[in-house]
């Protein structure tokens, strides 16, 4: 059966330090690429296909936007994100349907709570439950669909492989990548995945966070304009204390974490990052990439530091910090 690398290729990550004992370690593959480019430090496999996950926004959002539809600003953000649900994010989606006018049951996302804590409490408290519209991925699932709209493709069907809408993420995607993937799954959310190297994503990435706003290519005008929105509006591409939200916030970088262990990371200098933590945990993707980055020289290890003490990597005891998540590599 197809799939990821084997723990036999995989390498040390990270580690979970209790009172001082190392109680777990992390394990999985990671590439750093130079401004320009280049493969500058590879621990791993980088070359096996892996399933990006939600690191696959960024190529599904520059899909819509280069399928006849504008968008900028905190709506390009919620195009990419992975949002918390807020009653800001919710209206967000809301906004993009309606230019469409769409409602909020044509998602095809699955029903979700908000997994903003104030946010949940919040619906659960006026006796609300799960709805598509609150669900972490739903500004990509309404980006989707205005594309669909705006070029009259079916509306029912767009999550199909076969349909026009996921064909032009498959070729955004290789275009970028400069890789065919070797396979297709379905993501949590319901939209196809396509399986492909981490060095591969990388490089579709770095395309991305480097791409200028005078290109004379539209590929790379839209590109220019995703990035610059998921770095003025962190918030909307998360929520608050969302470690991607977190680190744009703190370190000017373009982050973009997905599920089961994903993460790339760009520099503001262009540095590039792509981790799969191959246990799948989440928990120490963002730590790792940004110590990548400022071990690359492109952030500064007091900078990484200070940002660390903000991504929730506390290991507690009690009621009281007793250890941490730490990177090491």
């Amino acid at each position: 059966m197809a799939g990821t690398f084997s723990s036999s290729d995989a390498v040390e990550l990270a580690v979970v330090v209790r009172s001082g004992f190392t109680e777990s370690r992390h394990a999985g593959s990671a590439v750093v690429l130079s401004p320009e480019g280049e493969v500058v430090r590879e621990l791993g496999d980088i070359r096996s296909p892996i399933l990006p996950r939600s690191c696959l926004k960024p190529f599904q959002a520059i899909a819509a936007m280069t399928s006849g539809v504008t968008l900028r600003g905190e709506d390009a953000a919620i195009a990419t994100a992975s949002h918390s649900g807020t009653a800001a994010h919710v209206a967000l989606v809301k906004g993009l349907l309606a230019r469409a006018e769409l409602l909020p049951p044509v998602l095809g996302c699955p029903p979700a709570l908000p997994g903003d804590r104030a946010a949940r409490e919040q619906v659960v408290r006026a006796g609300g439950g799960p709805e598509r519209v609150t669900m972490e991925c739903s500004g990509k699932h309404a980006a989707m669909l205005l594309a669909c709209a705006a070029n009259e493709w079916p509306l029912e069907s767009y999550l199909d492989p076969g349909h026009p809408m996921q064909r032009k993420v498959l070729d955004v995607l290789e275009r970028l990548s400069g890789e065919r993937p070797s396979a297709v799954a379905v993501d949590g959310c319901g939209t196809p995945v396509f399986a492909i190297s981490l060095a591969g994503l990388a490089r579709g990435i770095q395309k991305i966070t480097t791409a200028q706003s005078t290109s004379p290519f539209a590929l790379f005008r839209e590109a220019a304009a995703l990035t610059a929105a998921v770095r003025d509006h962190a918030w909307a591409a998360g929520g608050p204390g969302q470690p991607d939200t977190v680190a744009i916030e703190r370190l000017g970088v373009f982050a973009k974490r997905g599920a089961e262990g994903v993460m790339v990371m760009t520099a503001p200098n262009g540095t590039t990052t792509a981790v799969k933590v191959l246990d799948g945990s989440q928990r120490a993707s963002t730590i790792v990439a940004l110590r990548l980055l400022a071990d690359a020289g492109a952030l500064e290890h007091d900078a990484v530091d200070a940002v660390q003490a903000e991504l929730d990597l506390w290991v507690m005891g009690g009621d009281r910090p007793v250890g941490e998540i730490r990177a090491t590599v």
